[in-house]
């Protein structure tokens, strides 16, 4: 038995290197660098009953939450059953609903939903979904869900408890499948400025913002608020509003260039290069250790007239080899592209290339932030 010490370092997955020269930063519309303050959706979630399975529902034994739940719908439908009977329903199965109520969303309008098993149903293919209130963080209703689900998974199972499936049988979608009840409270024209939110923390972009939108429409027209947040002075009447924003996300202005970064994904060696990353003059030497573990079982046999047993006895040869060490020579500055170039020519896989970065940066000679996700 071979294994390559550490494990992680030989075990990795992928490697990703952004191997782009730093260049000057493309223009982008304001639409993608930000969004509007307020203008955001809202997380509904919900409870029910899938009906109709084929014998894939939950078990009453493990899932009494199930029979309940039918009990007080039947109750509030006028049937009347019995609080000692206890029917084992194969057929139906209870499930928790979720989905995005979109910003401006008005009542009658149709949102779709994702239904998920949380009993021990099987599979939900061919149910549907009872009406079912779905609620926001403030315990309001907003939408009512329901109608047949779509499964992309499937299972199946023997009589003697074996069971293949594809994908996920036990969660399903409806297109569709909740209409809006409620509207959402309009914060749109609530103040005389709208805010513009970036979707990452950067002044220099904040402060091209400002001077693009300034340009636009005059000196005064917006104020930096902070790292993230543009204000921008907009009229009272709704449709101006409306207009105004049209014109404003559609001004198109150069970012700032992200910061200096590599990122580590400890789980699958991926590694990340920021195009900003230089490196001080360092020279390198990496080393491959390999431990070798050889498991071998030797028989003792006794003597014919000793009275002994025989005996199993394990015997173990471990050996340790370094091999593949190497020096090679960053210069000061150097590019990611000339990074990459070095590392290529060395042959490091990704283990190997995130042990070099972590000991650069120990040693001040990585210029970047390394982060490890």
């Amino acid at each position: 038995m071979a294994m390559t010490i550490p494990a992680f370092l030989r075990h990795a997955t992928a490697l990703l290197l952004v191997a782009a020269c730093a260049l000057p930063a493309q223009a982008e519309r304001i639409k993608d660098l930000a969004q509007v303050g307020g203008v955001r959706g809202n997380a509904l979630v919900g409870y029910g009953l899938v009906v109709g399975l084929d014998g894939s529902g939950d078990r009453t034994s493990q899932a009494p939450f199930t029979v309940q739940s039918l009990k007080n719908m039947l109750g509030e439908l006028g049937v009347n059953v019995p609080p000692n009977v206890n029917p084992q329903l194969k057929n139906v199965a209870a499930v928790a609903i979720h989905a995005e109520l979109p910003p401006f969303a008005k009542p009658g309008q149709t949102i779709d939903i994702t239904v998920s098993s949380i009993g021990n149903a099987i599979s939900l293919r061919g149910g549907s979904l009872l009406m079912a209130p779905l609620k926001g963080a403030d315990g309001q209703v907003y939408a009512l869900a329901q109608g047949n689900l779509v499964v992309g998974g499937f299972g199946a199972q023997g009589k003697d408890g074996s069971r293949v499936s594809v994908n996920v049988p036990s969660v399903g979608r409806i297109p569709g499948g909740a209409t809006v009840e409620r509207a959402l409270p309009d914060v749109f024209g609530a103040s005389g400025e709208i805010t513009l939110n970036l979707h990452q923390n950067d002044f220099t972009t904040v402060a091209r913002m400002v001077a693009a939108v300034n340009n636009a429409f005059g000196e005064g027209a917006a104020r930096a608020v902070d790292g993230v947040t543009v204000a921008v002075q907009a009229p009272s009447d709704q449709g101006a509003r409306i207009g105004l924003l049209a014109r404003i996300e559609n001004i198109e202005l150069s970012p700032g260039t992200a910061p200096a970064r590599v990122v580590v994904n400890s789980r699958t060696g991926t590694v990340v290069i920021g195009s900003q990353v230089r490196v001080s003059p360092a020279a390198i030497a990496h080393g491959s250790l390999t431990v070798t573990v050889s498991e071998a079982t030797q028989i003792s046999q006794p003597n014919a007239f000793g009275g002994g047993q025989t005996v199993a006895a394990p015997q173990s040869t471990i050996t340790a080899t370094n091999e593949g060490s190497r020096m090679f020579r960053f210069d000061g500055g150097t590019t990611l592209d000339e990074i990459v170039r070095a590392v290529n020519e060395v042959g490091a896989a990704p283990g190997d290339l995130i042990a070099i970065l972590e000991a650069l940066k120990q040693a001040g000679a990585l210029g970047a932030e390394l982060e490890v996700i």
